[in-house]
Order: C-alpha cells, then structure tokens, then sequence
C-alpha cells in the first residue's frame, strides 16, 4: 500500500476498532483451548445426575443439618452409627440414569459433614467400616461405567469433622467460643484433604469430573492449596474436568469473568442465568446448573415439594439454549433407594428424551431471538424448534429465511410439516410459519420439538 494517507486510515480503523477491547494472553488463550479440549464431551453430553447420599440421609434433614442444628461430632455420631444403606444397588441407580437420556453422573464421596463414601486409609471415619468392607464409591463407578455412563466424584473442601479443620463459615461449632479456643493444624489439614483426593484420582480408574465445593471469603484457590491440588490430580487424570469451586467467582458479569487453570467450568446453583456465559474477551464459557429434584440435595423425609417433568424437561432445554449443561440431584434414603417420587418424573423426562434427545445432545445457543411459544437449540445448520408454551396458530420461527430452509419436521415422528413465508398479509422479511395442526394442545406433552435443517 503506497499512499501514506490510505495507510493511516486503515491503521486508525484498526484502532478504532480495538480500542476498548482488553487481548487475552497467549497464556490465557491456551489455557481456554485447553478447557474447550477437555470439556468437548461434556458439552455434547449436557444432561447428568447429581446423587448426594451419605449419612445425613438417617436424621433426613438434609445435607447440612449438622450445621443448621450445631450439632457436635458425638451429637452427630448417632446417625453415622446408623447409616447402613442395606439396599444399596448401584446398578440400580445406573440404570435409571441412562433410562432417564443422563451422560454423566456425580456422587458425594465427601460432604461437609467429613464422612467418607469411599474406603479411604486416611480415616476411620467411612462408610466400608460399617458396610462390611464395601467401597459404595467403588461399587457406583463400576455400575455407571457398565452402563457407558461418565463418571464424576464430589468432594467437599470443607470438613466439619477433622479436628484440624477451623470453625469458621458454616462449621457447626462457629459460634462455640471454648471450641474456637483449640489450636488448628491448617497445613495438617491440608495434608489429609489433598491426600484423600490423591486417593480418588489414583485408586479409582478413570475419572471424568472431580465437582469440589466450595469456597468461601478467605478461604478460596491458594488456602486450599489450588494450584498444587489440581497438578497433583492432572497428573493421574490429565483429562478430567473440574468445576470452578476451588475458587470464589471473581466477578458477576461478562466483563469480569475469566477462566481460571483451577477449573474448567462455571456451576450455578438452583437458578439459570439469563443468556449464555462468556469472559470478558467475548468468550463462551463452559457453564453447569446443579439443580434438585425437591427441595434439598440430601433425602428429605418431608421434602415433597417435587419439580413437575415439565418443568425438568423445560429447564434443560432451557439450559442447552445457552449453551448450558443440566446436573439434576437425587437423595437416596438412608437404605439407599432413590425416592420413587424421583425416580417417577426420571422416567418421564426419559420417555421425553428418548423421542427428542437429539435437540439436546450436541446442540447449544441459537443466533435467533427467544420466541414467545418457546426456546431454540440448535446443532449445525440444524435448528431445533421446542415449543413449550401456549399457542394460537402457526408457530412464527421468526429470523429464519424460508429460502434457505431445506426441510421441516416433527421431531418425534419425522413426518413432514408444511411452511409458509407469509399470513393474512404479514409479508415482513424473516417469517417463517410453521403449520403445526389446528389444535392449541402440543402434540407431544412437555415440549414439542420441530426440526429445521437448513440448506
């Protein structure tokens, strides 16, 4: 280019048009690559199960009624001495999963409550003592992988039971002044909780998510010894994914997210954000909503507040839409069966996914604009229409240009569904109405899907 002037004009636009964008490291733009690499799966899986059992299922409070009582480890012993999850059937439990269209499940293998799942030789304080030897985190890994299911461990940063671990946050005895008296060994108690970790990364097979939770305050990435932790796993699972709960979020908005190296995924909880997440490069972030069933993660004797199958089926697709996983919790009783309340809107959610899974596996956001009779997912050049909301009429995909659509159909049965451009002289550009059939009913109960492939 020899003209000076043109050069400095085009050189200005260049600025114009970066100006105000911050430029990821190359050490940051590696480290997404990365996660983009490792998660890849994931993302095409999008829907798992959350399983958190352990010894609080005996009082059937909840998890975290330890805490919410101020319960002291003898008060609390009584529970632990009653806990045998006498019909326990992992291959149970495997098989409403994948019945239920779920890729991937994550099982407590340490709760706040200290009380270990899985037959550490760091502790006594285990479930195999008391179960005639039994590695129920054994036995659930085993059963999933045989059902070709993918395989993930919780483990809680926090412990309410080692005598080294403060009372600070929610420990149970925060407010016991004589308790907060005792001298706390931090690095001892670091050393136990990475070592119970290197027991899971080591001893049982191929892990393919470590979910840790959580941090808090002072208490995040470095006090839990982050950087060293997650070398230490990457070493025996280099592709294991983690959440991002080793560290406390670092902002709330698009232009403060960043990835970190100590986690792979966002983990919001009992609630889905309102768009996709990205970092403040413009990036899309890998993202999980962990959602109950009820009300608690932990069996609730009374809990009965049950989510409808709809309501399932519509948060997921929601999830998807944006480029989202769904991670959908069960808490077995203290014997170790999953509620049959759980276990009967399991099996409508399958039945609706064995029909439509294909919108949801593989698929994340559209360019379109939300309609008001529904959400879009899409995988490809293919859109994915899921009419979930009342509706008079055609179905206006609008955005779509009917001159590049190849093909429209029901998902569920593949028949064909007619289109149209225009209706009663709406002639504006990006219409595209699809006849689904003179009844205001869906045809298909939840979300009816309709398949646009597109030239």
């Amino acid at each position: 280019m020899k003209n000076p002037i043109i050069l400095l004009i085009v050189l200005l636009c260049y600025a114009f048009a970066s100006f105000g964008q911050e430029i990821p490291s190359k050490e940051y733009s590696s480290n997404y690559e990365q996660v983009m690499k490792r998660t890849q799966w994931w993302r095409e899986a999008r829907f798992g199960m959350f399983i958190h059992f352990g010894a609080y299922a005996v009082p059937a409070r909840g998890e975290w009624v330890k805490s919410n009582e101020n319960q002291t480890t003898e008060t609390y012993q009584k529970y632990v001495d009653e806990f045998n999850p006498r019909d326990f059937n992992a291959k149970a439990w495997a098989k409403t999963a994948k019945s239920a269209g779920m890729k991937y499940a994550v099982l407590t293998a340490k709760h706040h409550d200290g009380f270990c799942m899985f037959d550490s030789k760091l502790t006594d304080y285990k479930l195999s003592k008391n179960f005639g030897g039994r590695d129920l985190v054994r036995e659930f890994l085993d059963a999933f992988r045989e059902e070709g299911l993918k395989v993930g461990l919780y483990y809680s940063l926090i412990d309410w039971h080692h005598p080294d671990y403060p009372n600070v946050g929610n420990h149970p005895q925060r407010d016991d002044k004589d308790y907060g008296k005792r001298t706390f060994n931090w690095d001892n108690y670091l050393k136990y909780m990475h070592g119970q970790v290197e027991e899971l990364v080591k001893n049982y097979g191929k892990l393919d998510i470590m979910w840790f939770d959580y941090s808090f305050d002072n208490y995040s990435g470095e006090k839990w010894g982050a950087t060293e932790l997650v070398s230490m796993i990457r070493k025996y699972q280099p592709d294991i994914i983690l959440d991002n709960r080793l560290t406390v979020n670092e902002g709330t908005s698009s232009k403060q997210r960043i990835l970190k190296t100590v986690g792979d995924f966002e983990s919001p909880e009992q609630g889905i954000p309102d768009a996709p997440l990205i970092d403040k490069y413009n990036n899309p972030l890998p993202w999980e909503t962990c959602l109950t069933l009820n009300g608690g993660w932990g069996y609730t004797e009374q809990d009965h507040n049950w989510k409808s199958p709809e309501l399932i089926i519509q948060t997921l697709v929601n999830c998807v839409s944006k480029n989202g996983n769904l991670l959908l919790n069960v808490g077995p009783n203290s014997r170790g069966i999953i509620p049959q309340e759980s276990v009967d809107i399991l099996i409508e959610v399958g039945k609706w996914m064995a029909m439509n899974g294909e919108s949801v596996y593989g698929c994340g956001a559209s360019n379109l604009l939300k309609p008001d009779w529904g959400r879009y997912t899409q995988k490809g050049n293919t859109i994915y229409a899921h009419w979930m909301n009342p509706n008079l009429g055609q179905l206006n995909a609008k955005g779509i240009d009917g001159n590049q659509v190849r093909n429209i159909y029901l998902l569920k049965s593949g028949g064909e569904l007619s289109f149209q451009k225009s209706w009663w002289g709406n002639n504006e550009p990006g219409n595209l109405f699809i006849t689904v059939g003179s009844s205001p009913q869906k045809p298909v109960e939840y979300d009816t899907v309709v398949k646009i492939e597109m030239k």
